[in-house]
């Protein structure tokens, strides 16, 4: 339902939209955000892989997946270049997962990925993106996986 929440927020929210364009570059935007949930899925299966194979292939998948994004990406900062969009605000988050992760065990999903790295680098220093969570989400996260026995949190 991400998607959805998303568009909903957009068209309830003044303007600026974060959904831009015409119609076929909406539909591409959605396109892509419906691919990031995917992505979200693989996400939840590494937070909840409580032995290393299931979790070697979430990571595996999501890094096919993160390689299709870098493929995708434009000259940034953002997804579509300078503007900042509702497939930026969509994929931040999950691409905030990575602070945690990588305390734990470096998953290597961003390896060979600049344009992705940097994307995540400009999303991580948008004010908004920074204000979307408190100080203490990194701690409460690391905390979810260490009570649910993930197996990223016994890497550690």
């Amino acid at each position: 339902e991400s998607v959805a929440i998303c568009e909903y927020i957009d068209e309830s929210w003044p303007a600026p939209k974060l959904l831009f364009g015409d119609p076929l570059q909406r539909a591409q935007q959605r396109s892509w955000m419906e691919f990031g949930s995917s992505v979200l899925a693989d996400i939840w299966g590494i937070e909840t892989a409580t032995d290393a194979a299931p979790h070697r292939r979430h990571v595996d998948a999501l890094a096919a997946k993160l390689q299709r994004v870098e493929q995708a990406l434009q000259q940034g900062p953002y997804f579509f270049g300078a503007t900042f969009s509702m497939l930026d605000a969509f994929f931040a988050p999950a691409l905030r997962y990575f602070d945690t992760f990588d305390r734990l065990a470096n998953s290597r999903v961003f390896e060979g990925k600049p344009k992705l790295r940097a994307w995540r680098e400009a999303l991580a220093q948008r004010p908004s993106v920074i204000a979307a969570v408190d100080g203490g989400y990194g701690d409460r996260l690391l905390r979810f996986l260490r009570e649910h026995k993930a197996h990223i949190a016994a890497a550690a």
